[in-house]
């Protein structure tokens, strides 16, 4: 038996080594495909066929009975639907209006999952957020915001104190982190809280116009309880007389709970009408001399005791403060995920739409979808195949987070913690300037405040400013790059979002090979492993690349010149960065889905988004010769190619977002008699 094992294993190497040379030779002398011979791909022959039940069942999960929950109740209550014109005033208290009514009549309680089932709880959001912004931010602030930080911050005591108020909407709160002179500078904030040992309390103070607490949700209107952010200082006996401990957070009452009278020392004021989310009452705090018991410190990381002893498990001022913020990260989260939800909303309002719309066509013949035009399958159809790319990427997260909270892993900790960073940084930058696209994807009929653009552009904008500014939040990912990269090389352990730079630092960083350089068969640049690893090789080439900039600036501009001198170049690596993050999820979900036609509809989906970006960054792979120029021009084909594809597929894609008319409410967008509902709105 033996020999006969033998010979099988030697024809079997001959014949793997003869297909290797074949292959070789292929790509040494590569022929030369015109697009058309792509259309006697499988995915051309016919358009795919897809199940939308089966692929909306995958896209939404095991949390689609919560959402339809919540747009059943609105639906029912028509009284409760934000109309297209309404006051400041009107829409704060419809907004508070629609909180209570889903909490007290709908039976939703958001509050109970925030811990024990985050990803119940941005589900929720999500649904909540599309029947109005302005009611998904005022319900992250009572329960993620407010609630989260009493919950993740405090202990015991307070759960216990005040989980029943928040959870039925009794103890409405606010979130007074940000002042009027330090937003993403927190450990810059001014408040103080001084504790008194006399009298066993904390003093908290405004000490200037600039520590002023501003944009706080909830505050102007509705707000009893505030978590103010301040730097906890202690008396002493020496020349200084107190000292500080770093910021801490504490529950400051600000309105009296039966007759909802301003406190003693509290100065509330409003921050008046907004460019969007005027359904939030967003006020400013000032606290003057304002007095609370000791037992109001939230104390998870630091305590004072009855004799003004202050005791933590965490050594140092910074290692409380990052324990402080990792524990906020939610917020962060829950802004991707929702910033997802916004633009599935205006990617189904602007294609069916488009899908809707006819204008020209060849002489005396009917006129053509808009969508049929190249010039706006352009538009939209790489934004869709993004939508899709950032939903799982945005799940992953949201998973990832769910595990955080239940295990309070460290490496877990660090790994969300810039995850979130750069998926809220990305995610909510490309819908904002893709509201714009789809509003002029829609021409003048987009332009009209019913189909939503306008409120869904101004409400969403501030997504790139509040929880972390977009700009610090990709230098803090970027940050991390530099620090695993330095791990790298000095034999540490890389978390898992990056561990991909082990590979990429010693294969991707070599010289790109001629031969695969020049691959231009459609199965070659549809492969995953082309894909991501054409998104690695770039992010490695920033990465080195900007480690040796900045080596090289400190000796002459110092660390912090260096930074400021190659900035803009550490935000494309960390935008690249996340790219890489997101078209690996993407991959990931195609492989894992159970329907042959929703994999296949996903996988033309993935291809665009990935083919899409290669070509808008084509450069860059050009100058290193990582792409050579007939490289170049087949991905520039294909993508042409993809954007007509997922063109066929792109009313089904879109209806897998299971958002009915009653949630979409754009005239423009209705599956049926659009026309005739825009007429009646107008008055015909």
């Amino acid at each position: 038996m033996e020999p006969r094992n033998q010979t099988s294993t030697q024809e079997d190497e001959t014949q793997i080594i003869s297909r290797r040379i074949q292959r070789l030779s292929c790509h040494l002398s590569p022929i030369q495909r015109p697009l058309d011979q792509l259309a006697m791909a499988p995915c051309a022959r016919a358009k795919l066929e897809v199940n939308t039940e089966k692929l909306s069942l995958f896209m939404r999960g095991k949390h689609r009975d919560i959402q339809d929950k919540v747009f059943e109740y609105f639906n029912s209550r028509p009284e409760l639907q934000t109309p297209v014109e309404i006051s400041k005033d009107e829409h704060r208290e419809l907004c508070w209006r629609q909180l209570l009514g889903l909490v007290r009549e709908a039976g939703i309680k958001p509050f109970r999952y925030v811990v024990d089932d985050p990803e119940k709880y941005f589900a929720i959001l999500e649904a909540v957020g599309s029947v109005d912004m302005s009611l998904g931010i005022k319900m992250g602030v009572q329960y993620s915001l407010w609630g989260g930080s009493v919950i993740n911050l405090g202990t015991k005591k307070h759960r216990i104190k005040y989980f029943d108020g928040i959870d039925n909407l009794d103890y409405p709160g606010c979130f007074a982190m940000t002042e009027l002179h330090h937003g993403s500078n927190v450990q810059g904030l001014q408040t103080v809280a001084t504790f008194d040992p006399l009298t066993d309390e904390f003093v908290v103070n405004t000490p200037n116009d600039g520590a002023i607490k501003w944009w706080i949700g909830n505050a102007a209107v509705h707000g009893k309880f505030a978590t103010v952010f301040a730097k906890l200082m202690l008396p002493t006996h020496d020349s200084k007389g107190v000292k500080d401990m770093g910021v801490h957070s504490f529950i400051v009452p600000i309105r009296d709970l039966n007759t909802h009278q301003t406190l003693p020392g509290i100065e509330i004021h409003d921050c008046g009408h907004k460019v969007g989310l005027n359904g939030v009452d967003n006020g400013a705090l000032r606290f003057r001399s304002v007095r609370i018991p000791r037992d109001n410190l939230l104390n998870r990381f630091g305590d004072v005791s009855r004799d003004g002893k202050y005791t933590s498990s965490l050594p140092t001022i910074n290692k409380r403060f990052a324990a402080t913020l990792g524990e906020l990260v939610g917020g962060r989260v829950g802004l991707a995920y929702s910033s997802v939800a916004v633009l599935k909303l205006a990617g189904t309002i602007a294609i069916r739409y488009s899908l809707l719309r006819q204008q020209f066509g060849p002489p005396k013949q009917p006129e053509v979808s808009i969508l049929d035009y190249q010039s706006q399958q352009h538009k939209l159809m790489p934004m869709l195949a993004s939508t899709y790319a950032f939903h799982f990427a945005t799940l992953h997260l949201v998973q990832k987070y769910s595990e955080m909270k239940k295990t309070h892993d460290e490496e877990l900790v660090g790994d969300v913690h810039a995850l979130s960073a750069g998926l809220k940084a990305y995610v909510t930058s490309y819908t904002a300037k893709s509201l714009s696209v789809c509003r002029e994807a829609c021409g003048g009929h987009g332009y009209a405040a019913v189909n939503r653009f306008g409120s869904l552009r101004n409400d969403h904008d501030i997504f790139q400013t509040f929880e972390g500014d977009n700009t610090v939040l990709l230098q803090q990912v970027a940050g991390d790059l530099l620090k695993q990269y330095k791990e790298k090389f000095q034999g540490g352990t890389l978390t898992v979002t990056w561990n991909y730079l082990k590979e990429s630092m010693n294969t991707y960083l070599s010289q790109p090979n001629p031969v695969t350089a020049r691959w231009e068969g459609q199965e070659h640049l549809r492969d995953p492993k082309f894909q991501l690893d054409a998104f690695r090789y770039r992010t490695s080439r920033l990465l080195q690349s900007v480690a040796v900039r900045l080596r090289k600036h400190s000796k002459t501009l110092g660390s912090f010149g260096a930074w400021n001198r190659c900035l803009n170049h550490l935000l494309t690596l960390a935008e690249s960065h996340i790219e890489s993050v997101i078209l690996a999820k993407f991959i990931e979900a195609v492989n894992n889905c159970p329907d042959a036609s929703s994999r296949a509809a996903l996988k033309l989906a993935c291809d665009l988004y990935a083919l899409d970006r290669i070509w808008n960054d084509i450069g860059t792979y050009r100058n290193v010769d990582y792409v050579a120029p007939n490289k170049a021009k087949a991905i520039h084909k294909l993508t042409e190619y993809l954007c007509f594809q997922v063109r066929n597929i792109a009313r089904e894609l879109v209806d897998a977002f299971d958002l009915p008319d009653h949630v979409t409410r754009a005239p423009i967008a209705m599956q049926s008699e659009a026309y005739s509902q825009y007429t009646q709105y107008v008055g015909f």
